[in-house]
């Protein structure tokens, strides 16, 4: 089948990486459902060649994706909620927010970063798809609009001072329409801040368990100011994060407001020096992916032979991406434990391995414990000071 970007239409021919076919990675399955037929699409990166836009087609709508029953919570980390924290101290001191001040936040979730908008009597509106956690977001006070955000849906809403877009514009099927709703929303003189986890790192790291299939798209600073030069916004500065395994947050603007920082630049010349707009940047990429599962395999074979018991920490969706190509079910890893009760009791899609508690996990006493979500190892390691971690990712490590 032959698939165009999302963004220029160009014809797509350059695979980046195969991961099989897999199930929606955050489709988490109840006992009844273990023995019904699961939907699997195919996870096929490609590169587009003309724009230099990574990118996953457009397989499962965002409807069929992001549903009523949404598992993820971002208040389930403790980093995250305190990452977000920081932030909005960050913008009212740098923006100069105040009661006068109006904010929207794109993807709100349960409201872990406008409660802290809210808790300065700074005026907030999140916009939230998914029905659960737009509910946990209200029961903090936070009005929130259930719907995906779109062009048309800017051309009906107040301008904000700020828009906030955390790790959502990856997960946009129409990136063009997305971009243009932000430019059309945005009070003039107005700010952008947009996070997103940074491609050079997906490569560079091999963190190729981030890629499924509500990730459309993956993301470079050089395509993302290209994006918004097209809608009249422009990237005005950059910050280097290390959330979600290495991301940036960019701030942009009206084109003509603000001078663009040093900062950009930088970034852009990193990416240039990395070679991400050239073929060659890619060609390794799938080759490293193979490893990875191979070592873990053997990894987790031998513990078997050696009698360990063998848990897993963190129902997180590249988890999914990575147990489901490697095969991995719960003849090698019995149950993966998370702290998010929107997950206990159900099953993971493609492998059926079963979710449990942390009290759970402690009471199954296991010999190695995998943490999935690696990103949030440094967190993970506080709460299991005496437990024997391990990750896979960029490659097989005891911690």
């Amino acid at each position: 089948m032959n698939y165009r970007c999302r963004h220029c239409q160009t014809l797509l021919s350059d695979e980046v990486i195969d991961l099989g076919h897999q199930p929606p990675s955050n489709a988490y399955l109840l006992f009844d459902q273990l023995s019904k037929p699961e939907i699997y699409y195919p996870l096929k990166v490609y590169v587009c060649s003309s724009c230099w836009l990574v990118q996953l087609p457009n397989h499962a709508s965002a409807e069929d994706l992001f549903t009523p029953d949404y598992a993820y919570f971002s208040s389930t980390s403790i980093s995250w909620c305190l990452h977000a924290e920081e932030f909005v101290n960050q913008a009212i001191s740098r923006l100069g927010l105040g009661p006068k001040s109006f904010v929207i936040e794109i993807a709100s979730n349960d409201g872990y970063l406008l409660q802290h908008m809210r808790k300065n009597n700074i005026k907030c509106l999140g916009i939230e798809p998914t029905e659960a956690t737009a509910q946990a977001a209200e029961t903090k006070g936070i009005d929130t609009l259930k719907e995906f955000f779109s062009l048309d849906l800017a051309r009906q809403l107040e301008k904000p001072d700020l828009i906030i877009a955390n790790n959502v514009l990856a997960h946009v099927p129409d990136i063009n329409d997305f971009m243009q709703g932000i430019s059309q929303l945005l009070k003039m003189g107005g700010r952008v801040s947009i996070e997103f986890p940074h491609l050079l790192n997906l490569l560079d790291k091999k963190q190729f368990d981030t890629i499924y299939h509500e990730h459309y798209s993956y993301l470079s600073l050089s395509f993302v100011n290209r994006l918004a030069q097209s809608v009249g916004l422009l990237v005005e500065d950059v910050e280097i994060l290390n959330t979600h395994g290495g991301s940036l947050r960019v701030w942009l603007s009206h084109h003509g407001i603000y001078p663009v920082q040093e900062s950009v630049l930088t970034v852009l010349r990193k990416e240039v020096q990395y070679g991400l707009e050239t073929i060659q940047a890619y060609n390794e990429f799938q080759k490293s992916a193979d490893l990875i599962k191979n070592d873990l395999l053997e990894f987790m074979i031998q513990a078997k032979r050696d009698g360990k018991r063998l848990i897993g920490y963190g129902a997180a969706a590249k988890g999914n991406t990575l147990l489901n190509y490697a095969g991995i079910k719960s003849d090698l890893m019995e149950s993966v434990a998370d702290m998010a009760i929107s997950k206990q009791g159900k099953f993971l899609p493609g492998s059926h391995i079963p979710i449990i508690s942390p009290r759970e996990l402690e009471e199954l006493n296991p010999d190695l414990i995998f943490v999935l979500p690696w990103n949030l190892i440094e967190e993970i390691k506080k709460q299991m000071k005496s437990r024997h971690l391990f990750t896979a990712i960029p490659n097989l490590r005891q911690v």
